[in-house]
């Protein structure tokens, strides 16, 4: 395997690992006696809770992906317009996605004739159909491919005239703050093109995540205003990202490959420190998106990739991550069985106390989140994985 291939699989490793902690995390909601560590902070809360990081790392990794993706787009002979297109089409997909999930919290069930349930199973059938992996195909069958395309697509226009929202039910779909889904696209949008003009000075690239971290501070700081969702904190999560991989990208010998671990810890530290420097200014917030929070976080990242990258590329051990690769390489069919998941329990059981409580409530949580991975596996050997 060369090199390059072993270090998107270590990207992989580090997007399984981390959509195995989300999952986790997005159901501590069913526990109780959850220890305050593991749980989101409150808005004005300054702490930093395990769930508060994940997000980032996501985007960390979002940023990682990237430099591949554009390479092997160009690689295959794409021109600009086209790579532009396929950027578009794909944040297009994210806020699409993320412009649906944002809303079930607000459904008026009464009022829409339509409970959350049916929704979110509805919602979720519309994804799949308009974005599966079609096989390719010049006959019949890519007219059925089309048509349930189609049909996908109608059936997500459906659900917007169903939709009624708020407590009178007069309220219709709106963006609000675009869903987890939604902030990726707008990142995507954002941090992908500008990678595609000046991917060949890392100097350039190194200034563009300076200016979205500065960005957010001057945002914080009350300075100025920025329209960008999360005032460049999560481009400057995705720009760290970006720049972990060209660095690794020039670790081209042994020795460099050897030292890279040590590197990204130093880079970590350097984070870390400024961070905590930061909290003299700012709260750590992920809700309110700091400066503080954003430092923090990327220096975990960095940390996190250090020992992925050891593990995996320097001493050969990316099989210990086997039971959960799916969740690293069909991460957004990951990302919405749970919606489906939830939806399908709700009609079927209901777990006994014992099993939402403490301890033992954890231990489920982290099962379920193996679970949904399986039915990740499961459903990538029928043929049915989103890819956008």
């Amino acid at each position: 395997m060369s090199i390059q291939q072993n270090r998107i699989f270590s990207i992989d490793v580090f997007r399984a690992i981390t959509m195995l902690l989300m999952i986790f995390v997005n159901d501590l909601w069913s526990l109780t006696g959850v220890p305050l560590w593991l749980e989101h902070a409150r808005a004005d809360q300054d702490f930093l809770g395990f769930s508060d990081i994940v997000f980032p790392c996501f985007l960390f990794i979002v940023g990682m992906s990237i430099p591949y993706a554009m390479r092997n787009r160009l690689a295959k002979g794409e021109n600009y317009f086209q790579v532009l297109r396929h950027i578009a089409l794909r944040s297009l997909a994210l806020l699409v996605m993320g412009f649906f999930t944002v809303n079930i919290g607000d459904l008026n069930v009464e009022a829409s004739g339509l409970s959350r349930e049916w929704f979110q199973i509805i919602m979720v059938a519309g994804f799949f159909l308009i974005w599966n992996v079609y096989p390719k195909s010049e006959d019949w069958k890519k007219y059925l491919f089309n048509g349930l395309q189609l049909v996908g697509i109608l059936t997500l226009i459906l659900l917007v005239f169903l939709f009624k929202g708020d407590k009178d039910g007069t309220e219709q779909m709106t963006p609000q703050w675009w869903g987890i889904l939604g902030l990726i696209g707008w990142t995507y949008l954002i941090c992908a093109p500008i990678y595609l003009f000046a991917r060949k000075s890392l100097v350039l690239l190194l200034l563009f995540w300076f200016l979205f971290t500065m960005l957010n501070i001057a945002d914080h700081a009350g300075w100025l205003h920025t329209p960008i969702p999360g005032g460049g904190a999560f481009q400057g999560f995705a720009f760290a990202g970006i720049a972990a991989s060209l660095l690794t990208d020039r670790a081209n010998t042994p020795e460099k490959r050897r030292k890279l671990p040590l590197f990204y810890i130093g880079i970590g530290i350097l984070l870390l420190l400024t961070g905590f420097a930061l909290r003299n200014f700012f709260i750590i917030s992920k809700i309110q998106a700091t400066p503080t929070w954003v430092f923090l976080c990327n220096a975990i990242a960095f940390g996190f990739f250090a020992v992925i990258y050891f593990v995996v590329d320097l001493k050969g051990k990316g099989s210990w991550f086997s039971l959960i690769k799916p969740a690293g390489t069909s991460t957004l069919t990951c990302y919405l069985i749970p919606y489906v998941y939830y939806s399908i329990a709700t009609f079927a059981f209901t777990l006994p106390l014992f099993l939402k409580t403490g301890v033992v409530g954890l231990l489920k949580s982290f099962v379920y989140a193996l679970i949904i991975i399986g039915i990740t596996a499961l459903l990538g050997k029928l043929k049915i994985k989103l890819k956008i």
